[in-house]
C-alpha cells in the first residue's frame, strides 16, 4: 500500500496523468476507499484471479483507458490500443515505439539513412 500511496502523491503533484497500480485483490477496497477519499477518478481492470490493475488519474485519462480495455486482458489489446495506454503511462516513447513495432511485425527497422546531395 506504501507504493499506492506514492503513486497518489505523484498524481496530486502533477508529475503523473494517469497511474496504473497493480495489487491483491484483497487490497482493492482499502485502495479504492483512498482513491475516492481524494476524489480520484480510477477505473479497475482484472488481471486474473489474484490481482488487480488499478488505473487512476485524470478523469478524460481514465475515461480513454475505460473505452480502450474494455473487459480486454492488457495482453490482448492491437498494437494501437497499447502503444496508447503505454504512452499515457509515461513509458519511453521510443521503447513504446519498439513495442508497436514488434507487435506489428515490423522490428528490427533498417535504418533510414539520407544522403545529402
Amino acid at each position: 500500500m506504501k507504493v499506492l500511496i506514492h503513486h497518489i502523491y505523484e498524481f496530486r503533484k502533477g508529475l503523473r496523468s494517469l497511474v496504473m497500480h497493480t495489487l491483491p485483490v484483497r487490497h482493492m477496497l482499502e485502495a479504492t476507499a483512498k482513491l475516492r477519499r481524494y476524489g480520484i477518478d480510477y477505473h479497475i481492470h482484472a488481471v486474473g484471479k489474484k490481482s488487480i490493475n488499478i488505473f487512476f488519474g485524470a478523469p478524460e485519462c481514465v475515461a480513454v483507458v475505460r473505452s480502450v480495455t474494455g473487459e480486454k486482458k492488457l495482453r490482448d489489446l492491437n498494437p494501437e490500443e497499447d502503444f496508447v495506454i503505454g504512452a499515457m503511462l509515461g513509458y519511453d516513447i521510443r521503447m513504446q515505439c519498439e513495442r508497436y513495432l514488434k507487435k506489428q511485425g515490423a522490428f528490427p527497422v533498417a535504418p533510414a539513412i539520407q544522403r545529402c546531395a
